[in-house]
């Protein structure tokens, strides 16, 4: 069952009467303050990883008044924790899987928020020798080297992203050389790194932990390659504890025009690019072009 949020406080006035001739009196009174406005946003480990939310949430909390318990997951498992009721908001990155469950009937709206891209990484030497070649090719050539590809194998946005590169390529991948973590982004990163293996990530995570790792950026810009996040408000058909005032009240204020503009700027004075751009209002059908 999820639990509470709620941080409940009594507090008690004590008042004090004295008089000249007269022993003091004393009484007290307690009342319930009231309940704490809190929700639970389900998202990925990439806005997590890339410091994003960090930027995000305390900016949110002080306009809104909602403070905010984070659950950073694979979309799979954070549109799952939107099937069970156990999140009141979610901001994911797997379109079909998020337009599959919008379809169930469970959630409120789905709003585009922002975007960025996947690259393929790999170490500085290229075994494979996918540098400058499109995704598909790319994958074609892991495979045909028997490469260590180093997965998210999570069913996240990535992992979804990634499965359907391979059909693409023509390929089934399997083997020694494939390798699957179960885990984050980061994680993936940290292993793919260590391992001198191909993976593929979201930029933003990529960039945020660039410095610790020992993997280039080796395919780009294809245009399978677009990264789209949207926010879905989840409704008391999901379960009676969903709260959809607070998630309403986040989907609002991420694609109103104070929160889309720390997303466009975030990154720019660390990487000298913002590591997302943001998308609110605009036409899906024109992102990437």
């Amino acid at each position: 069952m999820r639990r509470a949020l709620t941080v409940v406080s009594a507090w008690i006035a004590a008042i004090v009467l004295a008089g000249c001739g007269t022993a003091a009196t004393s009484g007290g009174a307690a009342s319930q303050a009231p309940a704490e406005k809190s929700l639970i946003l389900a998202t990925t480990t990439s806005t997590q990883d890339s410091g994003l939310l960090d930027e995000l949430l305390p900016a949110f909390t002080r306009d809104s008044g909602w403070q905010v318990k984070t659950l950073a997951v694979g979309s799979g498992q954070a549109i799952e924790l939107g099937r069970r009721g156990e999140a009141d908001a979610l901001l994911v990155h797997s379109p079909a899987a998020e337009l599959e469950f919008v379809a169930e009937g469970t959630t409120g709206s789905r709003r585009l928020v922002m975007h960025n891209d996947f690259v393929l990484l790999g170490p500085k030497d290229d075994p494979a020798d996918i540098k400058g070649a499109s995704a598909t090719e790319a994958m074609k050539k892991i495979a045909t080297a028997e490469a260590v590809f180093v997965s998210r194998g999570d069913e996240s946005g990535t992992h979804a992203k990634e499965k359907g590169l391979w059909p693409k390529a023509g390929v089934t991948p399997g083997g020694s050389w494939y390798q699957s973590t179960g885990q984050g982004m980061g994680e993936t990163l940290r292993v793919a790194s260590e391992k001198a293996g191909y993976t593929l990530s979201d930029r933003a995570t990529y960039l945020a932990q660039r410095g610790s790792l020992a993997l280039d950026v080796l395919s780009e810009g294809d245009p399978g390659l677009l990264n789209v996040y949207h926010v879905i408000e989840m409704t008391k058909k999901a379960g009676q504890l969903v709260q959809p005032e607070g998630a309403k009240a986040f989907a609002d204020w991420i694609v109103a025009a104070p929160a889309q503009q720390i997303i466009g700027e975030f990154g720019r004075a660390k990487f000298g690019q913002p590591l997302f751009t943001p998308d609110a209002g605009k036409d899906e059908s024109t992102l990437g072009q």
